[in-house]
C-alpha cells in the first residue's frame, strides 16, 4: 500500500515536470531529489508491503514511507491548487491574478521549505533502513508471504489433510461427484480443478476424496502435491520426483538433484507413462505452476487424472479446459444447517445451544457467511467463554474486527485470509481496500467503477477507456473469490458486487491500520485524525460535532446520517477532496460548499431531495462524474458546459406512482444549446429535447459516448439523431422517447448504426421496425413500448445472435405472435405487457431453448395459455399480470383447468391483480402444494417460492 502512495506522487512530481511549474530557486532540487528517493523507494516497497505483517519494525518503516509520501501530496496539491484558481474575468479578475500571483510566490517558498523537510525526513528513513537490510532484501528477491510466515500457514494445511470425518460437515455430495469424475471419466487424461476462496475447505474436501477407497482401488499410482510450499519450477519438480518415489515404494537412480529440469520432466513421464495415475496439486496460484509439470503427465489412454485446487477461477478454468475436456467444481459455502451443526459440534461440543445464546450465535453464524473455517476458528474462541455469561458472547459478536487482530486462537483464520490479499498485485490492494467504505450488503458494480476512477486507482491502458480497465479490475478480483455476486440483470450482466462478511472486517482493519480509510459509526466515538477517507455510518453523537482538521481528507461518504451539513462536521472545510458521495442523505438544498472543492472528481447526490443546481457548479473543472439520479434536479445550468473533464452525467428520476415497474416512467432534464463541447461525456441520461435547442445534431461531437438517453423527441427530430448516432461509434446503451405516446420515432434513416450496441430502448409509435435492428449483432437487451406495428415484429428479431431479454409493451397491433421454431435461441426474459387485440400466443417445438421467465401482462384477449409453453423446459416462472379470468381458470390445478398441463413443469406461476392500491397475487404453484384452493384473504408461502403471496 506504500508503493502505492508512492507512485501516485510520483505521477503528481512528473505532471509539476511537465508543466515547467515555476518553483522558487532551489525548489527544482527539492523536486528532482524527492523523485529519484521516491523511485529507489518503488523498487522494492511492492515486496515489503507484503512483508509488513510479519514483521513490526519492518511494518513501522513502511508506516514512515508511506506518511512521508502523503505528507508530500499534500503539499504539491496545496501548491497546484493556488496556482490554478479561476480568478475570473474583467477588471475584478486582473485585480484578484495579481494577488493570487503574489500568494503563488510565498506558496513556491512554502512548498520549497516543505520538500526540504520532507527529503530531509527521507534521508533519515533510508538511514534507518541499514537496520532493515536483511529483511529488504529478501523482499527485493521477490519474496511472498509464503516465505516469510509459511510455518504456521502450511501447519494449518497439514490440519486439513488429517481432519476426521466427523470433524466435516457438508462433504458428502461434493465428494460422490468429484469421485464420479475420476473413476467415470473415460480412458482420456483429463484435469479436475477445485476452485473457492480461501478456508472453504478445498484441501479437505479433496484429501476425503484421495483417500477414498473406491479411489484407492481404481489408481494404483496416486501422488499428492503441497504446490504451495514450492517456491521454484525446479523444487516443484523435485518435489513431485520425491512423492512418487514414496507412492510407488521403489527408488530413482541416482543424481536427481544434478538433474535439468528438462530430465526431470522425462523421468516422471517416464516412470506414469504406463500407469493409471492420480496427481494432486493443491494449492495452485499461479498457471506457471501448473505449466511446470503439465508435459511431464503422460496421456497413456488408462483413465489417468490430474485434480488441483486454487482461490482462482481463470487457473481453475485454463488447467481444466486447455487440452482436453476437463471439470472445474465451485466450491461453495455450507448450507445454513449445516454451518449450524459444525458451529455447535465445535461451541458446545456437540451439545444444542442454549435458547438464550441463540440470538448472538446466529449472528455470528452469519457473518462466517458458511466458510467452514471461519466456523470453525470462532466458535473454538467461543466455546473457552462462560455460557453462563452472555456480556462476554456478545462482545465477540460486536467486535468480531478487534477479536480477528488481537485473539490468537483466530490468528490462522486471519493468516489465510491475508494469503489472498497480499497475493494481490500492487494496483488492486488499492482498489479492494477501497470496498472496506461501504456498509454491508451490495455495492453497485458503476459506482465502483467511476469511483475507482475518481480516486486514481486505475491505470490508463492504450486502446482501453478507464472504464473498461476498471471492469478487468472487478473481473480479477472476482477472478480471485475475493467478491461475490450479488445480483445479476437478465443479460447476465454484473448489477452489484458484495464481499464476504470477515473477508470485508480484515481489509477494515487494514484499511485503518495503514490509514488509508476510515469508518465511524455511530457507536463509535473514536475520530481519526489524519485519514485520507472517512465514511459516515449511522447518525453520530452529538458531542462529536465539534471542530477537526480535515487537510488530508481526499474522500468523504456518508451512509444513513441523519445530519448531513458539511460545516456540521467539518467547519474548517476540506479543499482537497476528489470524492464527494451523499446519495441518499437527508439533503434539500445543493452543498455550496461543494463548488470550492477544487480537485472534486466525483460528486453524487443520488436519491436527496435536491432541486436546483447553481451556477458555480462550473468551477469544478475537474470533475468527472455527476450524479444526480432519483433527486428533483430538471434543469441544469449552462455553466455545466465548463465541465471540460466530465465523462458520467446522470440526471433523472422515476416516476414510482405506476404499478407496473417494469416500463418505469422517467423524468430527465431540460437540454441545452452547447452540450458539443463535453467532449469527454462517456454516459448521459435523460436529455429532454425541445424545439429551439440544436443539441440533437450537437450529439455527434460526443465520439467518447457509450450511453445516451434522450426523451420528448419529436418525428421530425429523427434524421438529426440518425445523423449524429453514425457517428457515436463506441455507443453502447441507447433509449429514445416520444413526446407522446402516439408520437412517431422516425430512424430509418440510419444507415450505419453502432456496431457495439448491446442495449436499445425504443419508446414510441413506429410505422415499422427500423430495418438496422437486425444487424446488430451484439444486441443483448431490447425495449419496444408503443410500437403499434402492424405486421409481426418477432420476424425481425428472431435471428438476434445473443438477444437474451425482450419485452414488448404495446408494441404490436395484431392478434396472433408467433415464436418459430428454433428461434430465440438464447432468450432468457420474454415480457409481453398491453396487446390489446393478441388473441393467441404460440411457441414452437425448439423455440426459446433457454427462456427462463415469461411475463405475460394487460393482454385482455388473450383467453388461453400460450400454445407450446410446455416445450420451454428451463421456464423456472410465469407471471400473469392483470390478465383475464378466463386465462387464469384454465389454469386450476384442481383438475378442471384445462391449461394446467401445459405449465405443470414450471416452479412458479402466479397471476396478479392491481386492485385498489395493493397487490393481489394467486400463486398456482402454492395451491399446487396444498391440492386445494384456499379461502380468500389467506397468506401462503411455499417452500419453493420465496414471495409471501397474498390470495
Amino acid at each position: 500500500m506504500a508503493e502505492s502512495a508512492v507512485s501516485f506522487l510520483l505521477n503528481k512530481l512528473a505532471s509539476l515536470v511537465e508543466n515547467e511549474v515555476q518553483l522558487v530557486k532551489g525548489g527544482w532540487e527539492e523536486i528532482l531529489f524527492l523523485r529519484w528517493e521516491l523511485e529507489r523507494m518503488r523498487a522494492f516497497l511492492r515486496d515489503a508491503d507484503a512483508l509488513e505483517e510479519s514483521d513490526e519494525e519492518l511494518k513501522i518503516w513502511v508506516k514512515q514511507v508511506r506518511d512521508v509520501a502523503h505528507d508530500a501530496e499534500d503539499a504539491v496539491d496545496e501548491f497546484t491548487l493556488l496556482r490554478d484558481l479561476d480568478h475570473g474575468e474583467g477588471f475584478y479578475g486582473s485585480i484578484n491574478k495579481l494577488c493570487h500571483s503574489v500568494k503563488n510566490v510565498k506558496a513556491s517558498y512554502r512548498i520549497d521549505f516543505e520538500l526540504k523537510r520532507i527529503n530531509s525526513r527521507i534521508r533519515s528513513i533510508f538511514a534507518a533502513r541499514k537496520r532493515l537490510d536483511h529483511k529488504l532484501d529478501i523482499a527485493m528477491k521477490g519474496s511472498s508471504l509464503f516465505h516469510s510466515s509459511g510455518n504456521a500457514w502450511h501447519d494449518q494445511r497439514d490440519d486439513a489433510l488429517l481432519l476426521d470425518n466427523t470433524d466435516l460437515v457438508g462433504v458428502d455430495e461434493p465428494k460422490k461427484k468429484l469421485i464420479r469424475w475420476l473413476v467415470d471419466g473415460g480412458s482420456v487424461r483429463k484435469v479436475i480443478s477445485v476452485t473457492g476462496m480461501g478456508g472453504m475447505g478445498k484441501t479437505a474436501l479433496v484429501k476425503k476424496v484421495f483417500d477414498d477407497l473406491e479411489v484407492k482401488t481404481y489408481f494404483k499410482t496416486r501422488v499428492w502435491i503441497t504446490v504451495s510450499q514450492s517456491y521454484s519450477q525446479e523444487e516443484l519438480l523435485k518435489e513431485f520426483i520425491l512423492s512418487l518415489n514414496f507412492a510407488m515404494s521403489r527408488s530413482f537412480e541416482k543424481g536427481v538433484d544434478n538433474m535439468s529440469i528438462d530430465e526431470m520432466k522425462v523421468l516422471i513421464k517416464k516412470y506414469l507413462q504406463k500407469r493409471r495415475y492420480l496427481v494432486v496439486l493443491d494449492d495452485i496460484w499461479h498457471l506457471h505452476e501448473w505449466e511446470a509439470v503439465k508435459y511431464a503427465l503422460p496421456n497413456n489412454n488408462s483413465g489417468s487424472k490430474v485434480m488441483l485446487t486454487t482461490r482462482k477461477a481463470d487457473v481453475a478454468s485454463t488447467a481444466a479446459c486447455t487440452h482436453y475436456r476437463g471439470e472445474v467444481y465451485n466450491l461453495m459455502p455450507l448450507a445454513r444447517n449445516e454451518s449450524w451443526d459444525l458451529f455447535c459440534v465445535k461451541a458446545f461440543q456437540e451439545n444444542s445451544c442454549p435458547p438464550y445464546l441463540f440470538e448472538i450465535c446466529d449472528s455470528i453464524l452469519r457473518k462466517c457467511e458458511g466458510l467452514p473455517l471461519a466456523i470453525v476458528a470462532l466458535s473454538g474462541v467461543l466455546a473457552t467463554k462462560d455460557k453462563r455469561r452472555i456480556d462476554e458472547w456478545d462482545v465477540i459478536r460486536r467486535s468480531l474486527g478487534a477479536e480477528l487482530h488481537g485473539n490468537d486462537k483466530l490468528e490462522d483464520l486471519k493468516r489465510v485470509l491475508y494469503l489472498s490479499f497480499n497475493d494481490l498485485p500492487y494496483y488492486l490492494k488499492s482498489c479492494f481496500l477501497y470496498l472496506s467504505i461501504f456498509p454491508e450488503g451490495p455495492i453497485k458494480r458503476m459506482r465502483i467503477i467511476r469511483l475507482w476512477i475518481a480516486e486514481g486507482f486505475v491505470n490508463a491502458k492504450e486502446g482501453w477507456t478507464l472504464e473498461e480497465v476498471a471492469e478487468d479490475y472487478l473481473n480479477e478480483l472476482l477472478n480471485r473469490n475475493l467478491f461475490l455476486v450479488a445480483t445479476e440483470k437478465s443479460d447476465c450482466r454484473i448489477k452489484a458486487y458484495r464481499i464476504h462478511g470477515l473477508l470485508r472486517e480484515i481489509i477494515i482493519l487494514k484499511s485503518r491500520h495503514q490509514n488509508f480509510a476510515s469508518i465511524v459509526k455511530a457507536q463509535n466515538s473514536i475520530w481519526p485524525d489524519r485519514t485520507r477517507r472517512l465514511s459516515l455510518h449511522g447518525a453520530l453523537p452529538s458531542h462529536e460535532r465539534h471542530k477537526r482538521s480535515a487537510y488530508q481528507l481526499r474522500s468523504f461518504f456518508m451512509f444513513g446520517v441523519e445530519q448531513s451539513s458539511l460545516r456540521t462536521y467539518f467547519p474548517v472545510g476540506f479543499k482537497l477532496l476528489r470524492v464527494f458521495d451523499m446519495e441518499g442523505a437527508p439533503l434539500k438544498k445543493f452543498p455550496v460548499e461543494v463548488v470550492d472543492l477544487y480537485y472534486l472528481r466525483y460528486l453524487s447526490l443520488r436519491k436527496t431531495k435536491v432541486k436546483t443546481i447553481p451556477r458555480s457548479i462550473g468551477k469544478l473543472k475537474n470533475l468527472e462524474t455527476l450524479d444526480l439520479k432519483h433527486t428533483m434536479v430538471t434543469e441544469l445550468p449552462r455553466d455545466i458546459l465548463k465541465l471540460k473533464k466530465l465523462r458520467h452525467l446522470l440526471v433523472y428520476h422515476n416516476d414510482t406512482s405506476v404499478p407496473y415497474a417494469h416500463f418505469n416512467i422517467k423524468f430527465g432534464f431540460k437540454e441545452f444549446s452547447g452540450i458539443g463541447a463535453l467532449t469527454s461525456l462517456q454516459q448521459v441520461c435523460f436529455l429532454e429535447a425541445n424545439e429551439a435547442c440544436s443539441m440533437i445534431s450537437e450529439l455527434r461531437n460526443l465520439n467518447q459516448l457509450r450511453r445516451l438517453g434522450i426523451m420528448k423527441l419529436r418525428k421530425q427530430d429523427g434524421p438529426a439523431l440518425c445523423s449524429s448516432i453514425e457517428r457515436l461509434i463506441n455507443l453502447r446503451v441507447l433509449s429514445i422517447k416520444s413526446t407522446a405516446e402516439d408520437e412517431e420515432i422516425d430512424l430509418q434513416q440510419l444507415s450505419s448504426p453502432p456496431r457495439f450496441l448491446e442495449r436499445l430502448y425504443l419508446t414510441g409509435r413506429l410505422v415499422e421496425l427500423p430495418h438496422w435492428i437486425p444487424s446488430l449483432r451484439s444486441l443483448g437487451r431490447l425495449f419496444l413500448k408503443w410500437s403499434t406495428l402492424k405486421g409481426d415484429p418477432l420476424v425481425y428479431l428472431q435471428d438476434l445472435p445473443i438477444l437474451v431479454h425482450l419485452e414488448l409493451l404495446q408494441a404490436f397491433d395484431g392478434n396472433t405472435l408467433h415464436f418459430r421454431a428454433g428461434k430465440f435461441k438464447k432468450l432468457k426474459f420474454l415480457g409481453l405487457d398491453k396487446f390489446d387485440k393478441l388473441e393467441s400466443v404460440e411457441v414452437g417445438k425448439g423455440a426459446m431453448p433457454c427462456l427462463e421467465k415469461l411475463i405475460i401482462q394487460r393482454c385482455n384477449s388473450l383467453f388461453k395459455v400460450p400454445s407450446g409453453v410446455e416445450h420451454l423446459t428451463e421456464l423456472k416462472g410465469i407471471e400473469f399480470f392483470d390478465m383475464p379470468n378466463e386465462l387464469i381458470m384454465k389454469l386450476s390445478p384442481d383438475g378442471k383447468g384445462e391449461d394446467y398441463w401445459k405449465v405443470a413443469h414450471v416452479p412458479e406461476v402466479c397471476s396478479t391483480y392491481w386492485r385498489d392500491g395493493g397487490w393481489d397475487v394467486y400463486s398456482i404453484e402454492s395451491f399446487r402444494e396444498r391440492e386445494k384452493t384456499p379461502p380468500a384473504g389467506t397468506v401462503v408461502r411455499s417452500h419453493r417460492c420465496r414471495t409471501l403471496w397474498k390470495v
